[in-house]
Order: structure tokens, then C-alpha cells, then sequence
């Protein structure tokens, strides 16, 4: 068994960079948007800062809970979450605008509904 309040806390600091991701995303509506402006490079360097924090905190909840809990929620690519993390951390200079577009519009709201059922999941144990 695992650490249900440190799992919560885990899975409420994912919840919040997935929505501080959606959030700062709200204005970019192609790749080119994260390149045509200093703002916009501005945004892409925020949203890698986030998605290197979540593939981190995604390695630790997978790591506290003795990899015991994200296998039960398959819809989600963990290793891919965590393998961007290290994409981004140890290869900055050749981060992809449009991964991390596709990343945001495709991956990040798929991944927000699936925390928000694992938290509701964890918060049903008794």
C-alpha cells in the first residue's frame, strides 16, 4: 500500500500544472504561435517548465506508489510523460513546437480528466 495523502498532494500538484498548461496555451492556436513573437517563445519556455514538472512529479507518484497505480489507468502513455520530461531537460535546444503543440491539444485535456479520476478514485479509499 502507498501513502494515500502523499499520492493526493502528488496528484493535485498534476492537476494544477495541467490547467496552468491549458490555461497558458488558451492563446496559441498553431505551432508557428509559440515562434512568430517573443511572447510566444515566452509561452513555450513556461509550458516546457511545466511539462518537465509534471514528468518529474509523474516519476515520483509512480515511484511512491511502488508503480502500483498508474498501470490501472492505461489511456495515458506514463513512460511517455516521463520520457518527455527528459526530453525537454536534457535536450532544450531541440524541443519541437509542434509536439509540444500536438502535446497540449491532444495529450494535456486527456490527461487532466484522467487525474481527476484517479483523485476521485484515491479519495473513494478508505
Amino acid at each position: 500500500m502507498f501513502d494515500k495523502e502523499l499520492v493526493s498532494d502528488s496528484l493535485q500538484n498534476i492537476e494544477n500544472a495541467l490547467e496552468l498548461i491549458i490555461s497558458r496555451t488558451s492563446m496559441i492556436q498553431t505551432p508557428n504561435d509559440f515562434l512568430c513573437s517573443p511572447d510566444g517563445i515566452l509561452r513555450l519556455d513556461a509550458i516546457c517548465m511545466n511539462l518537465i514538472a509534471l514528468g518529474e512529479t509523474v516519476k515520483g507518484l509512480d515511484k511512491i506508489t511502488h508503480a502500483e497505480l498508474l498501470p490501472h489507468y492505461p489511456t495515458i502513455y506514463w513512460s511517455g510523460v516521463m520520457r518527455m520530461r527528459d526530453k525537454i531537460a536534457h535536450h532544450y535546444f531541440e524541443i519541437d513546437a509542434e509536439v509540444v503543440f500536438k502535446t497540449v491539444r491532444q495529450d494535456i485535456p486527456q490527461m487532466l480528466s484522467v487525474i481527476r479520476e484517479i483523485i476521485k478514485d484515491i479519495n473513494d479509499i478508505k
